[in-house]
């Protein structure tokens, strides 16, 4: 019997030995927690912007207008973020499997994201020296990141963002194992109820069962024995 790539790389259990319904969950509460802080530092920068924003002769008025813009892009998105990741924690407490759907997608277009900046790092290497260029002078070992060899940087780097990308992808089968789970559930359940119920569901309808003539009663028995 052929077993498909799918089915043999499903499982009903992840990291610390957890159910993969318990870690969708567990993993749904953090991102919203992560994304809850942000957008509330990012409503503090905008309720306050005499203390957070950057004080430079060199901004100009423009670039001030679209810092406020960018935070308010960037509000919109944290609670976005905090949105889908609420979905998710409902649909898999409540085995409902469209409601982790937007929180899948989101994991596959981040994972894309961040195979996209490796790829980038591989064609064009010289992109980490202008980032490193680009650090604010107190930035901590920034002088020591920057005299290494051009190759190990790179390696260094491609490295941390393998860790990071299969770290993604693990999380990535964990909340997919969770929808086939409450799919499963969910037909399995569709199942019972009509094995259950067989002789309801074989039963024809009340306007055939109606129609049908009755049968004539049998002959008395005196007759019979006559």
């Amino acid at each position: 019997m052929m077993i498909s790539p799918w089915d043999r790389w499903y499982s009903t259990s992840c990291c610390l030995c957890c159910h993969v319904r318990t870690g969708t969950i567990i993993l749904g509460v953090w991102y919203m927690l992560i994304n809850a802080v942000v957008l509330l530092i990012l409503l503090t920068a905008l309720s306050d912007p005499e203390q957070y924003h950057l004080t430079s002769a060199e901004l100009a008025n423009d670039l001030d207008v679209m810092d406020d813009a960018n935070m308010c892009i960037a509000s919109a998105i944290s609670l976005l973020m905090i949105l889908i990741c609420g979905m998710a924690t409902y649909g898999a407490y409540k085995l409902h499997a469209a409601w982790i759907i937007p929180f899948f997608c989101y994991q596959i277009f981040d994972f894309a994201l961040n195979t996209l900046v490796a790829v980038s790092i591989v064609v064009y290497p010289n992109t980490i020296q202008d980032y490193l260029q680009q650090l604010p002078d107190n930035f901590p070992y920034k002088e020591e990141i920057a005299a290494l060899n051009n190759v190990c940087l790179v390696f260094i780097v491609l490295l941390f963002i393998s860790c990071i990308l299969g770290f993604k992808a693990y999380l990535i089968s964990c909340v997919w194992n969770c929808y086939r789970y409450v799919i499963g559930r969910g037909t399995s359940e569709i199942l019972l109820y009509v094995t259950t119920n067989d002789t309801t569901v074989l039963l024809p309808p009340y306007d055939d069962s109606v129609a049908v003539p009755p049968k004539q009663p049998p002959p008395p028995y005196t007759t019979a024995t006559a």
